[in-house]
């Protein structure tokens, strides 16, 4: 009886059920552009069949080919054996509609900042002024192309440390056919930039403390450790931002910093500093903005 019971597995609703059983019963971690495992096997099925992401619905009665039904079920399972998360086993990322390549040569896209500059929430005023941006830490190249989509009139710059970042983000930028606007640098911070001057410095580095990284879910231990770990209190990375951006920006130039949990630290250690701190939706005090003239 049990056996005729059992789930035939021929339509995309039958995968997307069994799937949102198991990743429940493995109690798996997200926060790669999902926060549950309905929404994350939605992802995977839809993004693995090519199918648009942002409505399951209308294709729940769809029968996949024998070929992508063993590739959905191989993928389901992965994501419970590995705990690999969904980005990396589709190999794709997606912030605001817009599609990006990921793999674990990068952090998967993802960012506050992102949300931001896609809802034109920033405090600049004239967008129009806005001609020269900086990325610094940009990982895959996501905020980069976000920025460029953002400021049809600047040109970004764009650094990392990592060279495999960077090989990623190259894919990613010239994915989206903006490589005559977003230069790639290598580089410790702004040691590439030769002194240039931007108008937007936006950055979302490694800002992870010694004792979450000791805590961090297996998801996102797959994850380049650069690009998480910054020291004892997470604002290794960030000290050094605020004490170089002056130096990078133009009069009326101003930083935006990604920090996560960090900002009761932040504050401690940078008493004197005008923090305006910018929210959204999903995030509160994680995001801070400063003008260069209250840094200089």
């Amino acid at each position: 009886m049990a056996a005729r019971n059992k789930p035939s597995l021929d339509t995309v609703d039958e995968i997307f059920s069994l799937a949102v059983q198991r990743f429940r019963a493995a109690r798996l971690a997200y926060g790669h552009g999902t926060t549950n495992a309905r929404d994350e096997a939605a992802f995977l099925i839809l993004e693995t069949l090519r199918l648009p992401i942002d409505r399951l619905d209308p294709y729940l009665d769809l029968r996949p080919t024998a070929a992508e039904r063993a590739r959905l079920l191989t993928l389901i399972d992965a994501r419970v054996s590995l705990r690999l998360p969904a980005p990396y086993l589709v190999g794709a990322a997606y912030m605001h509609g817009v599609r990006f390549h990921a793999d674990r040569r990068a952090l998967i896209p993802r960012s506050f900042i992102g949300d931001m500059l896609a809802d034109g929430v920033l405090p600049i005023g004239d967008a129009g002024r806005i001609k020269h941006v900086l990325d610094l830490c940009t990982g895959s190249g996501c905020l980069a192309v976000l920025a460029a989509l953002t400021f049809p009139r600047a040109h970004i710059d764009a650094a990392d440390l990592s060279a495999s970042a960077l090989a990623l983000a190259r894919r990613n930028v010239a994915s989206h056919r903006l490589s005559d606007r977003i230069a790639l640098h290598r580089g410790d911070l702004f040691v590439p930039l030769r002194g240039k001057r931007y108008d937007l410095i936006l950055s979302n580095p490694p800002y992870v403390d010694a004792r979450a990284m000791a805590k961090l879910p297996p998801e996102y231990r797959h994850e380049p450790r650069l690009a998480l770990a910054a020291g004892d209190d997470g604002l290794d990375l960030v000290r050094r931002i605020l004490a170089e951006t002056p130096r990078h920006l133009t009069r009326h130039g101003a930083l935006i910093c990604e920090i996560g949990r960090g900002r009761a630290r932040l504050e401690a250690a940078f008493p004197r500093l005008p923090f305006l701190w910018l929210d959204t939706e999903m995030s509160e005090g994680e995001v801070f903005w400063i003008a260069g003239k209250d840094l200089a």
